[in-house]
């Protein structure tokens, strides 16, 4: 069989250790041949192909982001869309794709697959937001890059005795806020899932003045006020028709400043927390997720996504993840409260 291996969506840590398991076992054990298509879906429809052997997966491992290259293409909201992709599949004589996305390119993997492209999906995306499984590699680098601004981030705020904001990734899910936010000792902690008050906010913020340390806040990207709007940049929208989020930091500070009078700053890790090495669990979960996928098109599994369970990594119909996003259990995030002001 000849396999094409693509990475749609934002980079993220491990994606390169998929590629190399993939690409590793697929040729040494299955006489598989590989290519790469350029720049996830894009390259798809505009038959961006380039090889993918051993030679070029070498030394690919500790390396972050994709030597495929990615994009935020809908393959969907392009004309014709799904017959370029035959098109480029058939003239290029490719039996099978293994696709590396989050959920919204496994959205459209799901709908290609509908439509008898065959496939295998791979969840990846640092915000652990894709439904079926456990844990998405990139998750544990992420949240440690994060962890590790917030305690930079103690010292200069008790330094000044300020208030620091730090707006870490999450547009529907607060996973890396809530685990970063714990891990570096956050005294607010803020997430999509749970609109706060920032009445609340402020009065977190005074107790920790009162007995003379320094709050942090972290706050996910997709946090909002309680009766309030998403706070955005701008109201432009990709082709999955998502707004750019990225604001709600800076409007914390400044109601913060205002409401206690004291004095407040951001710091927007933004994409920060997707580059750079992958940390050990993500490379060696983006390994093992490579080599069962690669199992699973040997196996003619077509249609269906690898994930983690327990330590288990299983197959699910991408059916049963489309239009779902795994969010914080309200009761997980409540058991922190204790630590909040």
């Amino acid at each position: 069989m000849k396999i094409a291996v693509l990475t749609g969506g934002g980079d993220c840590p491990g994606l390169n250790a998929v590629i190399r398991s993939v690409v590793r076992k697929g040729t040494q054990d299955y006489g598989f041949t590989f290519v790469g298509l350029r720049d996830g879906w894009l390259g798809a429809l505009h038959a961006r192909v380039l090889p993918l052997g051993i030679a070029e997966v070498r030394g690919i491992l500790p390396r972050g982001g994709t030597i495929l290259g990615s994009s935020r293409t809908n393959p969907l909201k392009h004309d014709d869309g799904v017959r370029r992709i035959r098109d480029t599949l058939d003239s290029h004589r490719i039996d099978a794709l293994v696709v590396i996305g989050g959920e919204d390119t496994l959205g459209a993997a799901t709908e290609l697959s509908r439509q008898g492209i065959k496939l295998v999906g791979v969840p990846k995306t640092i915000d652990n937001d894709v439904a079926g499984t456990d844990y998405t590699f990139g998750f544990d680098t992420a949240v440690g890059i994060a962890t590790e601004a917030i305690d930079r981030l103690h010292t200069t705020a008790e330094s000044h005795m300020r208030t620091l904001v730090v707006e870490v990734m999450g547009r529907h899910s607060g996973w890396i806020a809530l685990h970063a936010g714990v891990a570096g000792g956050a005294n607010v902690i803020l997430v999509p899932e749970r609109p706060f008050d920032i009445d609340q906010v402020c009065a977190w913020v005074k107790s920790r003045f009162e007995i003379n340390y320094a709050p942090i806040v972290v706050a996910a990207e997709g946090a909002v006020p309680k009766d309030g709007r998403m706070i955005l940049k701008d109201r432009s929208l990709d082709e999955y028709g998502h707004v750019r989020l990225s604001g709600i930091g800076e409007w914390l500070a400044q109601e913060i400043e205002r409401r206690t009078g004291t004095e407040a700053r951001t710091t927007v890790l933004g994409h920060v927390q997707r580059g750079g090495t992958p940390s050990a669990f993500d490379r060696w979960l983006a390994t093992r997720f490579g080599l069962h996928a690669v199992d699973a098109v040997k196996d003619g599994a077509f249609g269906t996504m690898v994930a983690l369970r327990g330590t288990d990594i299983v197959r699910i119909p991408l059916d049963e993840t489309r239009g779902r996003t795994k969010t914080v259990d309200p009761s997980l995030y409540d058991e922190f409260g204790v630590f909040f002001g």
